[in-house]
């Protein structure tokens, strides 16, 4: 395909932000709805596909700008200095928002969204800058294999080897030990933790790879033939893993990469073909609104939600909707409804202007 700019991509980033902001806000974290929930630990709920359709989103933008700007001339050490200060941005921003609903700065959770999101950003890039297709495709899978292969051989004091119960397993006991506890949460461990951001780099490769695809074949139809191929390739691989590395968002598990990386590449084949061959765009417009700012409106929407709590109005819409009778489910996902009209708000405010964050 050209390299002109995808609406496709922008619609599905602006879908899974908005499903982001769906889950993330709830009125009652007591009271959600299965569905809209992160499995307890094995398994997958579509909640757990939302973050790492991301990144891998993360890995095709990486393929799509940076062949764009080689091509236009730019220099591999250009495009590592900004890379790095965007990672360095992006980074300090997961700080910010963690911080930003208690403002208190004694106590810095390091692991977070946006920090997992910078560090597969950066990962990724110098992987597209300094290795071909090929190696890049064998460096995703050696990660996987080594990483299976780390957590279920490397004995840790007290559980030993190959237990991957919450807490009790390699990949949480690396957060308390690379982390202070007084800088982790109250379970311990955090699920961006340091060990599972390098399966998580993998979802970003598998990005890489969807990008190459769609640079290198015109026809859309076979680039969308091949995104299904692929993707139930790596469905079924997934699965036939799962059988003895278990599908676990919360460590991020190969099969879990798989998985996801395999849905990804359906999802977003079926959306170019909708998009891009079959040339639906009605509809689409708010998804593309959202995609075009999602990083800042991923920010917005925490700044907004620690406005309503300070100021009471979470509480007090809460409230009232279950004094008229409503369930408190319902009234929790009303409220997280309600949170994402106001993200789309400010994002069709920035878009109407011209506004495009970068950063």
């Amino acid at each position: 395909m050209d390299q002109k700019r995808l609406l496709s991509l922008d619609v599905f980033r602006g879908m899974v932000i908005a499903a982001m902001l769906l889950v993330n806000f709830p009125g009652n974290w007591k009271a959600i709805y299965e569905p809209l929930e992160h499995a307890a630990w094995e398994g997958t709920t579509p909640t757990d596909y939302i973050f790492p359709f991301f990144i891998f989103m993360v890995g095709i933008s990486i393929t799509l700008s940076f062949s764009k700007q080689l091509e236009q001339g730019k220099s591999k050490k250009q495009l590592l200095g900004k890379t790095i200060w965007r990672t360095v941005k992006i980074f300090a921003l997961g700080i910010f928002i963690r911080v930003l609903p208690t403002l208190d700065f004694s106590r810095i959770e390091i692991p977070g969204v946006l920090q997992r999101i910078a560090l597969v950003f950066l990962a990724c890039a110098l992987i597209f800058l300094f290795a071909d297709w090929k190696k890049q495709i064998y460096l995703g899978f050696g990660i996987l294999i080594a990483y299976w292969l780390a957590m279920i051989c490397i004995p840790i004091p007290v559980f030993g080897a190959g237990v991957l119960e919450p807490g009790k397993n390699l990949a949480n006991w690396m957060d308390s030990v690379v982390l202070p506890l007084s800088l982790l949460n109250k379970r311990g461990y955090d699920a961006e933790g340091f060990l599972s951001t390098f399966p998580a780099i993998v979802s970003g490769i598998s990005g890489l790879m969807a990008g190459r695809l769609l640079l290198r074949n015109q026809n859309k139809e076979k680039c969308i033939l091949q995104f299904f191929v692929v993707g139930i390739a790596l469905i079924f691989a997934g699965e036939i893993w799962g059988w003895s590395f278990p599908v676990v968002k919360k460590i991020w598990t190969s099969s879990y990469v798989l998985l996801t990386s395999g849905w990804a590449f359906m999802v977003f084949g079926l959306l170019v073909w909708l998009v891009e061959v079959v040339g639906i765009r009605k509809g689409t417009k708010p998804f593309v609104i959202f995609g075009t700012n999602a990083i800042a409106i991923y920010f917005l929407a925490d700044v907004f939600e620690t406005i309503f709590l300070r100021t009471g109005i979470h509480d007090l819409a809460l409230s009232g909707m279950q004094d008229v009778g409503m369930a408190p489910k319902n009234a929790s996902l009303v409220w997280a409804i309600f949170s994402v009209m106001v993200c789309y708000l400010a994002a069709w405010l920035l878009y109407v202007k011209k506004i495009f964050v970068k950063l």
